[in-house]
Parts: C-alpha cells; sequence; structure tokens
C-alpha cells in the first residue's frame, strides 16, 4: 500500500468519535418516503375503514322497515271497495348491547391506528436494512479500490526495479497476479453496489439517491446506552398495542354475540281501512325471534376466538420481548466486534508500514510484501464489514425503540 494512505488510514481508525451520528439520510425526507409508500398508504385507508365501521357499529343496523298494501276489493250485492294497510317497524337493541357495539367500534379502530404504525415501523426497518446495504457495498468498493491503486504503484515500482536488474521477472508476475485478482474483487463489489442501490431506489424512489454512497461514518452508543432502548422497544411497540386492542375488541363481541342469544324485538305501528273507511285501526305490533341453537353455536364460536386472540397477543408479547432482546444482543456485539476490527487493522496497518520499509531496504521478499498487503487489505474489508453491522444493529434498535423516524414525536402532523 502507499505510506500516507495507510498513515491516513490509521489516523482514521484511531479517531474517537463517539458523538458522531450515523450517516443516514435526512429525516424529513425519510418521513416522507415512508408517508408516501403504498403500505403505509393502504394501512391509513383501513384506519378510515375501521372509523367508518365504528360509525356503523354506533349507529347500529336497525332501521325503519314500511310495509304497505293497497287493494280494490269487489263484493257480490254489495260493491267495489278501497282499503289499505300500511305497517312500520323498527328492531331494538336490547340494554347493553349498543354499549358493547360503541366499544367493539373504538378498539377496532385503536387496532387499525396501531398496525398503520407498525406498519410505517416495518418500512423503516426495511429502509434501514436496504441503506446499510448500500452503504456497506460502497465502503467494501472503495477499499478494492484503494487497493488497486496500491497494487498498480506498487507493480510500477517492482517494474522499475525489473529493468534496472534489482528485481526479478517472477516479482513481476507476483506484482500483476495481484493486481488482477485485486481488479476482480473491485469490480464484484461495484456490481454489490448497484445491486443494493436498485433495491433501495426500487422500494423508495422518493429518495433520489446519488450514484455512490457516501462514505460510512463512526458509530456511536446512543445516550443512555443500548439498555435503555431496549426497554423502550417493548414499552412502545405498536405490535403489541395492536394485538392487545385486537383482543379487547374480540373479548366484546364474545360478550355481545352471548346477549344476542336473546334476540332484539321488532316494534311498529299498524294502520288499516277496510271498506271504503267503514273499518279503520291502529295498533302495535311486535316480533321476537326465538333463538336456539344456532346462537348458542355463534356465541361458543366468538367465546372461542376472544380466547384464540388473547393467546395471539401474548404471542406478540414474546416476539416483540425477543426481538428487543435480539436487537439489545445484536447492537452490543456488533459494536464489540467494530471495536476488535478497528485495533486489529490499527495493528496491521504498522505492520505492513514495517514490511514496506523491509522491501525497500531489500530485506524483506516481494511475496511476504503482498502476503502482508493482502492481510491489510482483508482487515480493512473486515473494518468495512463490521462497522456496517454496527451501524447497521444500532440504528435498527432506534428504530424498534421509536427513537429514530417513528413514534408520535416523528409523526408530521405533530410536529
Amino acid at each position: 500500500m502507499k505510506l500516507n494512505t495507510i498513515a491516513a488510514i490509521g489516523f482514521i481508525l484511531s479517531a474517537t468519535a463517539a458523538t458522531a451520528e450515523p450517516g443516514l439520510p435526512p429525516e424529513m425526507l425519510v418521513q416522507k418516503v415512508l408517508d408516501e409508500h403504498p403500505m403505509v398508504l393502504a394501512a391509513k385507508s383501513r384506519t378510515e375503514a375501521a372509523r367508518a365501521s365504528a360509525q356503523a357499529l354506533r349507529s347500529g343496523p336497525e332501521e325503519f322497515t314500511l310495509t304497505t298494501t293497497m287493494v280494490r276489493r269487489s263484493v257480490d250485492l254489495e260493491g267495489r271497495y278501497s282499503e289499505y294497510d300500511a305497517t312500520l317497524m323498527r328492531p331494538l337493541r336490547l340494554p347493553g348491547k349498543a354499549r358493547l357495539d360503541r366499544a367493539a367500534g373504538e378498539m377496532g379502530i385503536v387496532a387499525a391506528e396501531n398496525r398503520a404504525e407498525d406498519m410505517k415501523h416495518q418500512l423503516a426497518v426495511l429502509l434501514s436494512d436496504l441503506w446499510w446495504d448500500w452503504l456497506g457495498a460502497g465502503a467494501e468498493e472503495a477499499v478494492n479500490r484503494q487497493v488497486v491503486d496500491n497494487l498498480s504503484y506498487s507493480l510500477a515500482g517492482v517494474r522499475r526495479r525489473h529493468e534496472l536488474r534489482d528485481a526479478s521477472q517472477l516479482e513481476v508476475d507476483q506484482a500483476e497476479a495481484a493486481l488482477g485478482a485485486a481488479k476482480l474483487q473491485a469490480e464484484q463489489s461495484v456490481g454489490r453496489m448497484a445491486y443494493a442501490r436498485a433495491r433501495l431506489m426500487s422500494q423508495f424512489p422518493g429518495l433520489s439517491l446519488s450514484d455512490k454512497p457516501e462514505e460510512l461514518t463512526t458509530p456511536a452508543i446512543p445516550e443512555g446506552g443500548f439498555a435503555s432502548l431496549r426497554d423502550l422497544v417493548v414499552a412502545r411497540s405498536h405490535e403489541i398495542a395492536a394485538a392487545q386492542a385486537e383482543a379487547s375488541r374480540m373479548r366484546i363481541l364474545a360478550d355481545r354475540a352471548r346477549r344476542d342469544r336473546l334476540a332484539d324485538p321488532t316494534l311498529g305501528i299498524r294502520a288499516f281501512s277496510e271498506r271504503n273507511g267503514q273499518e279503520k285501526g291502529v295498533g302495535i305490533v311486535a316480533s321476537i325471534p326465538i333463538g336456539g341453537s344456532h346462537r348458542r353455536a355463534i356465541s361458543d364460536r366468538a367465546a372461542s376466538e376472544a380466547s384464540a386472540s388473547a393467546a395471539d397477543a401474548s404471542a406478540v408479547m414474546f416476539d416483540v420481548m425477543e426481538m428487543a432482546d435480539g436487537g439489545l444482543a445484536k447492537a452490543q456485539t456488533a459494536w464489540d466486534a467494530w471495536s476488535r476490527s478497528r485495533d486489529g487493522a490499527k495493528a496491521q496497518v504498522a505492520a505492513v508500514l514495517k514490511m514496506r520499509r523491509g522491501y525497500d531496504l531489500g530485506a524483506i521478499d516481494l511475496a511476504d510484501l503482498l502476503f502482508a498487503e493482502r492481510q491489510t487489505q482483508e482487515m480493512f474489508r473486515l473494518e468495512a464489514q463490521a462497522r456496517t453491522d454496527a451501524l447497521r444493529a444500532i440504528t435498527r434498535l432506534r428504530i424498534d425503540s421509536h427513537e429514530l423516524w417513528i413514534g408520535d414525536h416523528f409523526d408530521s402532523g405533530k410536529k
């Protein structure tokens, strides 16, 4: 490698920018692309549908029904008569049922709202993963591109020494082979970077990405540490809130179905006129369905569905706790791994500098120098990968805890 390049990289690795913010896209832009994503728009429409359903439950399905008949009747030896009959009826919800319908509608809205927020959460995680795929591929491409430059520089030096009869043709061939392998890796990393960018642009076209990503920043432990974010993952989970609201809704519907075993009556008023008005009358009519095995089965089914929904809510709690604990473990181990890779890269830089000086003095063979440089190159690739993993894990934990991109304090309508 070039001496000045290694020294510069060693200086960067020794920096301790603990307060540096990860290189993420602008927050306002992220809010825009998330809000415009079709999955978020669909979730918002489902929330509006839940509000409409709640309004329908508040109003109830009970409607007035008007039944009328008008006839002309002919009676022998008496003549023809005009007659009519009209009945106006409406079902009535028994006490307590309307309250349960309102409560079920409200829980439906809460569940839909939380599902919409959870959908935004899932898309934020997807954006983060695709973003770090792109930046990580860009970091590897930058390392590989620098390797090609360094080996080209080394090859030129070996060729010059060969011309001066200070290096053998074998050394030239070794240098050329190393450069060819480096160019292959560089081309492969360009392809991975282009693929990552294509995926990111396909899902979030509003980001308007440049051709190449920015350089990776230094990972930083969030204020309060990883453990505090882990606790917020569970406390702020929209997935848990949606599951609990759905379980409450199903419990209310089970109570409603149990009460429906006693059917609602239908009351009305009837007016009639017969024999051209010679007979007239007004009265009250009523009908009451007599429930049986069907209504009992419907009630039993609703009770079982409520039990299943409660179990589902408990399972969601387990899933979120697993996600929180796993996110904490990933963030901590990724941070530790990156710290070790940074220290390893610094040590490898010092070693290859000594090898370079030894080669210039004729004390080290080219093969040994190329091996040391390959180790250095691999160490820098590993550092880039470890840095990307740490940034990805920290970003994921911040998103899951609603400290980044999502949550009420990131709602553009509440700013």
